[in-house]
């Protein structure tokens, strides 16, 4: 099969669709190497991305295009492709270039989360259009559409009204460095390097209202647990109100924040850490919950949503805006070692769903159905 790529994200996000976007297009590289894969960015630089020799970049062949580059990759893009003679071209970050149904190449669209809809008063209204727009637009010019959670699948089904039949789960993975097992002298080295405990809750996202850490931080003083929580993400607004709840409360020498933890370290942070508490009020799928169960470590996270799937009989569950129910969770697996034991048990079996090879295979064949 000859395959393009919307990779924009993959060169340019640091995170979140950009992660997404190198793991998918390098996982597929690695375990289906009888393709071809072709790239389209409006820029390659590769401070973030690096592709292998395999891998077709292509770029904007004119000056116009790539004076133009927004316009290059939502309109110019539909003929650049057709000319390429692609088998399938998969937008990977919830859009697709305008045009697409109208030729011969078969469309695949991953859409990541409609949290947007679902959760209005986290986006700014302009934010919200363009979205809905862009979303609307790959859902139904797409011949596949894939969903990363079943919940998302049917939010799309839903609030698009999307066939369901083009809409198919595909999840993903995570970084593999995740998988490999840090020594004790790599973790003593990285407690020293960010002055960490050695006992602590991890939390890692963005500090953001949606990600609910202020949940964490009242079921900590409500319930009297004397551990550290470091508190992972790139910083929003809402660190505000944490820090006045951390002052107001006496809980600054609990209570560390890491905005700049380069993505070598963080798996050992992750394998360091006590417990992972992640009370969001919603995902699309949830990645540091895999993260956290690749690298050993017990997992406390919301009910509802995805992250039943994500964490599957693993993790434990809690209503994220019943601060009491987290503090006994958390009180529970601090308390019995036994708890804990096959919580990691369970975490290392049930992240086996989610291994790199088993991802590839699943998007390999889902675009065997659509050219077949």
């Amino acid at each position: 099969m000859k395959i393009g790529f919307d990779a924009k994200r993959a060169f340019k996000n640091r995170s979140g669709l950009g992660n997404y976007s190198r793991s998918i297009i390098s996982l597929l590289a690695e375990h289906f190497p009888e393709n071809e894969y072709l790239l389209y960015t409006p820029s390659d630089g590769h401070e973030l991305f690096e592709p292998s020799p395999s891998l077709k970049v292509i770029t904007p062949r004119n000056f116009l295009s790539s004076t133009f580059s927004t316009a290059w990759r939502s309109v110019c893009l539909n003929t650049v492709i057709t000319k390429d003679s692609l088998d399938i071209f998969h937008g990977l970050s919830n859009e697709l270039p305008l045009g697409i149904s109208r030729s011969k190449v078969r469309s695949v669209v991953t859409i990541h989360d409609l949290i947007f809809i679902r959760y209005p008063e986290f986006y700014p209204w302009m934010d919200r259009q363009i979205y809905d727009a862009k979303f609307r637009h790959a859902c139904r010019a797409a011949d596949l559409v894939l969903a990363v959670s079943e919940a998302t699948r049917q939010d799309i089904i839903e609030y698009y009204r999307t066939n369901a039949e083009k809409v198919k789960v595909a999840y993903q993975t995570c970084d593999p460095a995740f998988q490999r097992k840090a020594g004790e002298a790599e973790k003593i080295a990285i407690r020293h390097k960010y002055d960490l405990p050695e006992e602590f809750i991890l939390s890692v996202g963005t500090i953001e209202k949606r990600k609910n850490v202020l949940t964490t931080l009242k079921a900590l003083h409500a319930s009297g647990i004397d551990i550290a929580l470091v508190i992972v993400g790139r910083t929003t607004p809402y660190i505000h109100e944490l820090k006045e709840y951390i002052t107001q409360h006496k809980m600054d020498k609990q209570i560390r924040f890491l905005h700049e933890v380069s993505s070598i370290d963080l798996p050992v942070i992750y394998q360091s850490a006590s417990i992972f508490v992640y009370p969001s009020l919603f995902e699309g799928f949830g990645i540091p919950i895999l993260e956290a169960l690749f690298s050993g470590t017990p997992v406390i996270t919301s009910n509802g949503s995805c992250f039943n799937e994500t964490g599957g009989d693993a993790a434990l569950y809690f209503d994220p805006l019943q601060v009491d129910e987290l503090a006994a969770l958390i009180g529970k697996v601090l308390g019995d070692q036994e708890v804990r034991n096959k919580m990691i048990a369970k975490g290392f079996t049930h992240a086996e769903l989610f291994t790199g090879k088993r991802i590839a295979k699943r998007f390999i064949d889902l675009y065997h159905e659509i050219i077949s």
